[in-house]
C-alpha cells in the first residue's frame, strides 16, 4: 500500500512538472510583462484555470470541508458569491484595468491618485502575503497532506508539529521553483494541469464519500436523506444565529470579502492583466466564475458528509482521526475522510493534486509579491534606471525571502486556532476592507484626491487593526463586541467600516481633498479592448443561477 501510494504520488506530481517544462519551453523571462504577465499572451482557458486553482488551495479544500464540518451547507458563501463577484470583475473592472495597461493594483492606485499611494498599498500587499495568505495556505496543507497520507507515522515525525514542519518546507521549495525561476506562464500553465486534476480528485472523494455513505442502502439520495435524517439543517443555505455565516453577513463582511479578493487582490487578478485581450481575459474569468458556483460539490459537501460519519454513526476509523484529547478537530475531517474512502492506488494521486493546488496558490503569490516588489518598490523607488534583467531578478530575491517568512511563521501563527477558516477571513478583512473602499471611491468618484485616499487607508487599518487584535467579549465598551453581541457575527463591523470609510472620503473630498481636474483614464493601448459579445448575457445568467441555488436550499 505504502509503496503504491508514493509511486502514485511521485508520478504525478512529476508529470505536471514535465508537461508545464514542455509547454512553456522558449518562453520570454527576461522582461518585465515576460517574467509578470506572461507576455500578455494568455487565452480564457489558462486565466480560468489559474483563476480557479491559484483560489482553490487548502484554504479552501481544507478549510471550507472543516466550516461544513460544523455548519453544514451555509458555508458555500465562499464559494457561491463568488461567482457573483466574478461577473462584476470581467463586465466592470477588467476593462478598466486592461485600458490601463497595468501590471499591479498599486499602479491603477497610483494613476488613479498618485505614488505615495502606490507605494504604500505595494507594502501591505507584500506583509499581508507574507504574514498572513503564505502561512495559512502551507499550514492547513502540511495538516491536510499528513492526515491523508499519515506522513507523521510513515516518515517517522516524533509528533504532528514536526511532520508539518517537514511538509512545509517541502512545499516552499518546490512553489519556489516554480514562481522563481518559471514567472507566470509557468505558474498559469502548471495551474491548468493541476486544476484539472483537482477537479476529476475532488468530485472522487465526493463519489466515493457518498457510497460510504450510503452503504448499499438506497443509493446517493439515500445518503442525502441519512443526513439529513441526522441533522436537518445539514443542506440549509442560510445559516443560523449560532453558525460563522449566519444570513446576514451574506449582505456585509462576506460580500465585501469576497469582492476585494475577486475583483482587486493583486494574487488572484494578476493572471487577468496578462490576457492576450479584453474577449479572452472575459471568456477565462466567467468561465472561472461557473465552475466557482459549483465549487461546493468539493469544498463543501464532503465536509457534511465526515459530519456525519463522525457524529452521525461514530465511524471508528474517523473519529481516531479527527479526535485529540477528546476534542474533535475540524480541520482535520477532509484529511481523514481523504484517507477513509480512497483507494490507496488513488490516494497518491490525490495527494499530488492536494500538493499541486497548495503550490498554485502558494507560487502564484510569490510571484504576486515579486510583482509588487519589482515594479511598485524596486524600480519605482529604489533603481529607476535600472536594466529589465535586473527587475526580474529583484523580483526572484524577493520571492525567496517571502517564502522564508511565511515558512516561519505558517505553524507560529495558526497551529494553535480553533476555527482557523473564520480566523484567516478575519484576518484578511485588516487590509481588504480599507484597500477596498478607496479602489471604489477612485473607480466612481472622479475627484477624490492623494490626501484623502491615504487618510482613509490609515484610518481604515487602525480600525480594523483594533478591531480584529484589541477587542474581545470580556470588553464592554468596544465597537465591535457590542456588534458582535447584538448581531451576532465579527463580519458586521467590516460592513459599518467599510461604510464609515466610504463616508469618510467622500466627506474628505467635498472638503477640498479633492483634484483640480476630475480624472479621466487614459488607454495604454497595449491590448485589443473589444469585449466579448454574450459577456453580459453569460453574467446575468450566471447571477440568476446563483439566486437560484440559494432559493432552491433556503427551504
Amino acid at each position: 500500500m505504502l509503496s503504491i501510494t508514493l509511486l502514485s504520488f511521485l508520478f504525478f506530481t512529476g508529470l505536471v512538472i514535465v508537461l508545464t517544462w514542455w509547454f512553456t519551453r522558449g518562453s520570454d523571462l527576461n522582461t518585465d510583462e515576460g517574467y509578470f504577465l506572461a507576455g500578455r499572451s494568455l487565452t480564457g482557458i489558462f486565466i480560468a484555470g489559474s483563476l480557479l486553482l491559484t483560489n482553490l488551495s487548502t484554504e479552501q479544500l481544507i478549510g471550507l470541508n472543516a466550516g461544513s464540518f460544523n455548519d453544514g451547507l451555509s458555508v458555500m458563501c465562499w464559494e457561491v458569491i463568488a461567482g457573483m463577484s466574478l461577473v462584476v470583475l470581467a463586465l466592470v473592472f477588467l476593462p478598466r484595468y486592461l485600458k490601463s495597461g497595468i501590471a499591479t493594483i498599486p499602479q491603477f492606485l497610483e494613476e488613479r491618485y498618485g505614488p505615495s499611494v502606490r507605494a504604500l498599498t505595494a507594502g501591505i500587499f507584500i506583509v499581508a502575503y507574507m504574514l498572513i495568505l503564505l502561512p495559512f495556505v502551507l499550514f492547513l496543507g502540511a495538516r491536510g497532506l499528513n492526515g491523508m497520507l499519515n506522513l507523521q507515522e510513515m516518515l517517522g515525525f516524533k509528533d504532528e508539529l514536526s511532520a508539518i514542519w517537514g511538509v512545509i518546507i517541502f512545499i516552499a521549495i518546490l512553489g519556489g521553483g516554480y514562481a522563481i525561476w518559471g514567472g507566470m506562464r509557468a505558474i498559469a500553465v502548471s495551474d491548468t494541469f493541476n486544476g484539472a486534476g483537482l477537479l476529476i480528485g475532488g468530485l472522487m472523494i465526493t463519489f466515493f464519500s457518498l457510497q460510504v455513505v450510503a452503504d448499499n442502502d438506497g443509493g446517493f439520495m439515500g445518503a442525502f436523506e441519512k443526513i439529513k435524517a441526522e441533522d436537518a439543517d445539514a443542506f440549509k443555505s442560510l445559516g443560523t444565529a449560532d453558525e460563522g455565516t449566519h444570513w446576514p453577513t451574506l449582505f456585509t463582511g462576506v460580500l465585501l470579502l469576497n469582492f476585494f479578493y475577486w475583483c482587486t487582490n493583486q494574487q488572484i487578478i494578476q493572471r487577468t492583466f496578462g490576457a492576450k485581450n479584453l474577449a479572452e481575459g472575459q471568456k477565462g474569468v466567467l468561465l472561472a466564475a461557473f465552475f466557482k458556483i459549483l465549487a461546493p460539490l468539493i469544498l463543501v459537501l464532503p465536509g457534511i458528509m465526515a459530519a456525519y460519519l463522525v457524529l452521525g454513526i461514530g465511524d471508528t476509523e474517523m473519529v481516531q482521526a479527527v479526535e485529540e484529547d477528546g476534542q474533535l478537530i475540524a480541520d482535520r475531517a477532509y484529511g481523514a475522510l481523504v484517507s477513509r474512502v480512497l483507494p490507496s492506488w488513488l490516494l497518491g494521486f490525490f495527494a499530488a493534486v492536494v500538493v499541486g493546488s497548495i503550490l498554485s496558490t502558494f507560487n502564484s503569490v510569490l510571484n504576486s509579491a515579486a510583482t509588487l516588489f519589482s515594479l511598485d518598490v524596486y524600480k519605482k523607488y529604489l533603481n529607476p534606471k535600472a536594466s529589465t534583467k535586473s527587475v526580474v531578478r529583484s523580483g526572484q530575491l524577493c520571492s525567496f525571502v517571502v517564502a522564508v517568512f511565511a515558512v516561519i511563521a505558517a505553524p507560529q501563527i495558526f497551529y494553535e486556532q480553533d476555527h482557523i477558516f473564520g480566523f484567516f477571513q478575519t484576518l484578511n478583512g485588516v487590509y481588504f476592507i480599507p484597500l477596498l473602499a478607496i479602489i471604489m471611491v477612485g473607480m466612481f468618484h472622479r475627484f477624490a484626491d492623494e490626501k484623502s485616499a491615504l487618510i482613509t487607508l490609515l484610518i481604515g487599518i487602525g480600525l480594523m487593526v483594533t478591531g480584529t487584535f484589541f477587542t474581545g467579549e470580556d470588553k464592554i465598551n468596544n465597537i465591535e463586541g457590542w456588534l458582535v453581541r447584538s448581531f451576532g457575527s465579527p463580519f458586521h463591523y467590516m460592513g459599518a467600516v467599510f461604510v464609515l470609510l466610504i463616508v469618510l472620503q467622500l466627506a474628505l473630498s467635498s472638503s477640498g481633498m479633492s483634484r483640480n481636474e476630475p480624472y479621466v483614464q487614459k488607454d495604454k493601448g497595449l491590448v485589443d479592448l473589444t469585449p466579448w459579445k454574450p459577456a453580459p448575457f453569460v453574467g446575468g445568467a450566471l447571477i440568476v443561477l446563483v439566486l437560484g441555488i440559494y432559493a432552491f436550499f433556503a427551504i
